[in-house]
């Protein structure tokens, strides 16, 4: 069976299955590491302000550069310059929703946005869906690409199975295109979309990156994709059904969002070990 076939049976994204590490050089996996880093702790920094930090660390680089690596790492969307997130002024950009609404239930708000993974010797695109209410990561997609259609991917398995009342995303090209407009007025679900330059406006969704690059990514040299893709699967299993979250009052998301107990300890710990186990072996 074709490799497309395959992935279209199992709603992947067949761009991650091509995968192919980039020739890219030490210098600039390093500097898209540390702008990483800085965004994920700094999601308000734009490209002057990395600029300066990084000088103080005695990188010399100037901010044409920083734009440009942030441009390929599609985290400008904070920053009003020329970005991959900047919207195509042909289309609708759609009011912000939950400025003072109160969210009470599950399934009220979904926040979605994408972010840079890195890897050894490249980076992919992670994408995701998380409920406000009870912060559980509904679904999520990995890509090679920034591309819209993993998004897509996505966002059609998540709406067969429920759709929110609102979804909010930032106002990036992904979000404004007609595809992802036409997905989510068919589902019968409110667009929401942040203001220009507001990092607050998708505060779960970039909190839950801040958690996965700081707790699981930055730990870990992925050598691949797949790699990339089971060591973020299990970290979604263990953030979504063991780890209590303090503004759930220590329950877990799976408790608030689908009213199931907390995994036991040993069972995340073995996830985890089998991948530990799948890396020796890879290594030896």
């Amino acid at each position: 069976m074709p490799i497309a076939a395959q992935a279209k049976m199992l709603s992947l994204n067949r761009t991650s299955l091509y995968y192919k590490p980039r020739e890219v050089s030490e210098l600039t996996l390093f500097l898209r590491r540390r702008i990483d880093e800085i965004h994920t702790f700094l999601p308000t920094a734009g490209s002057r302000g990395i600029r300066d930090l990084l000088r103080s660390e005695g990188i010399r680089v100037n901010r044409k550069a920083i734009q440009h690596h942030m441009q390929v790492m599609g985290i400008t969307v904070i920053y009003p310059g020329p970005n991959l997130s900047k919207r195509n002024h042909q289309h609708r950009v759609y009011p912000y929703l939950l400025r003072n609404l109160d969210i009470v239930r599950n399934d009220q708000v979904w926040q979605t946005d994408v972010t840079y993974i890195r890897l050894r010797g490249g980076w992919v695109y992670l994408t995701a869906l998380i409920d406000v209410h009870s912060r559980m990561i509904v679904d999520w997609e990995l890509s090679t690409t920034i591309d819209s259609g993993f998004i897509l991917i996505m966002l059609k398995r998540a709406l067969a199975r429920v759709q929110p009342e609102i979804l909010n995303s930032d106002q990036g090209s992904q979000y404004t295109s007609d595809h992802y407009i036409e997905t989510v007025q068919e589902a019968k679900v409110a667009i929401s979309m942040d203001g220009r330059g507001r990092a607050t406006d998708n505060a779960y969704i970039e909190r839950f990156w801040r958690t996965l690059k700081q707790q699981e990514v930055y730990l870990h040299e992925y050598s691949s994709p797949k790699e990339a893709r089971n060591r973020i699967a299990a970290f979604i299993q263990s953030y979504n059904y063991f780890r209590p979250h303090q503004g759930l009052n220590g329950k877990t998301p799976g408790q608030v969002y689908q009213g199931v107990l907390p995994l036991r300890m040993e069972v995340v710990m073995n996830s985890f070990s089998d991948l530990q186990l799948a890396d020796r072996k890879k290594v030896s």
